[in-house]
């Protein structure tokens, strides 16, 4: 999990760098998915066993990427203008808007102090944005627009882990915008200028199809409970990487607030580990009561 969130930083530090040469945002992102594609049908050696990449639900698969694709051209327009900690922080809200979101999409509805958390946390992303203090930009409403965007990836990814196979849902997440969006290349015409911006490129579909590989691999060693703290990391790698990179370093109130999400989703994991723990001590007494009596 450490590796893949590198991996991530790598991918915006990368598309940050390309927009901000005058790289188009719409070549970015498509050539980050068709490698991705390329690299993840290489990878998981796709050839030996094709029914594993067969969809069950292809309209699913072609939304859920669309949701994929938002979230990644929202996050690139954002970086056009804003540190890669802002874009993180804001980013890092996505947790509480998915906690929310469960109860009316998925009938899995959050108690009190979960709600408060996610007021804590919006109240993080208020600090970081300050709109009405002439703080709140074009790039924040993109940064608010790619955490939206994810979350409804997530949420479709919940659905649909129960039918579909992992293989097909790492697939058609880029192959579903690599393709839709293909007509539309033809109109965008601020290509990489020299061979090295070229190779930044391509290396974004590298960062990006091994950064959800690795994924995969975490969630087949460990529980989702265990690996739940390990994205708030990203937001060290991102820091270093605009200072290196950018030399820029977020201010006090960007700090400030990232810490306040952060912690508000620390405690969201917490407390449904905790209520995981509680439900499941319910289910062994009740299975125990149910012996005595049989």
């Amino acid at each position: 999990m450490l590796s893949t969130y590198v991996f991530f930083t790598f991918l915006d530090t990368s598309s940050k760098y390309l927009v901000l040469a005058g790289v188009s945002a719409l070549i970015v992102a498509w050539v980050r998915f068709a490698v991705h594609v390329v690299l993840v049908g290489t990878l998981l050696r796709g050839w030996r066993q094709p029914v594993r990449f067969r969809p069950v639900n292809l309209p699913a698969h072609i939304l859920r990427g669309l949701f994929l694709f938002g979230s990644t051209m929202f996050n690139i327009l954002a970086l056009r203008s804003l540190q890669l900690a802002e874009t993180t922080s804001i980013y890092f809200f996505g947790p509480m808007v998915i906690t929310a979101l469960a109860g009316p999409l998925l009938g899995e509805w959050a108690g009190w102090r979960r709600w408060l958390a996610i007021l804590a946390a919006f109240a993080g992303v208020l600090i970081i944005t300050r709109p009405g203090v002439g703080v709140f930009g074009i790039g924040h409403l993109f940064a608010l627009g790619s955490m939206l965007s994810n979350c409804f990836y997530v949420i479709m990814t919940r659905r649909m882990s129960a039918s579909e196979t992992s293989e097909s849902l790492i697939l058609f997440s880029a192959l579903a915008p690599a393709v839709l969006l293909l007509p539309l290349l033809p109109f965008s015409f601020s290509l990489p200028h020299d061979g090295w911006h070229w190779f930044v490129l391509l290396m974004l579909g590298v960062f990006g199809g091994v950064g959800h590989w690795l994924l995969v691999q975490a969630y087949r060693l460990a529980t989702t409970t265990a690996l739940a703290p390990y994205p708030y990391s990203q937001m060290v790698w991102m820091i270093i990487s605009g200072w290196i990179v950018f030399k820029q370093f977020p201010d006090r109130w960007t700090l400030v607030g990232a810490a306040i999400i952060v912690a508000s989703g620390l405690y969201i994991v917490h407390r449904e580990h905790r209520l995981r723990l509680q439900s499941r001590a319910a289910s062994d007494v009740e299975a125990e009561a149910l012996a005595k009596k049989l």
